[in-house]
């Protein structure tokens, strides 16, 4: 039979291995965590990028049909001064 002092140095040490692996553990854990918290982090940034890529895209679109419609009335505006200018010089040819 075991004595009770070497029962107590016996579960002292699995007493102070159990608190080594737990230590471990937690360390362990901590940089996951914190791995999981960079991790998620990134994501958000990423989500905040395809978010601004697709506001962008909607303004580019915005913009490009915008400046279609003032190239139309440029075009419009064009042919009106042209049309103008003709009939000017027509009147003034007759007069």
């Amino acid at each position: 039979m075991t004595t009770e002092p070497e029962n107590k140095a016996e579960m002292d040490d699995a007493l102070q291995q159990l608190e080594a692996a737990i230590d471990r553990l937690e360390g362990r854990l901590d940089g996951l965590f914190s791995r999981l918290e960079g991790q998620r982090n990134q994501m958000r940034e990423a989500e905040a990028l395809r978010l601004d890529r697709a506001r962008l895209a909607s303004d580019l679109d915005a913009a490009k049909a915008r400046e279609r419609e003032l190239q139309k009335l440029a075009d419009e505006a064009s042919e009106a001064l042209g049309a103008a200018i003709s009939e000017v010089r027509e009147a003034l040819g007759k007069v």
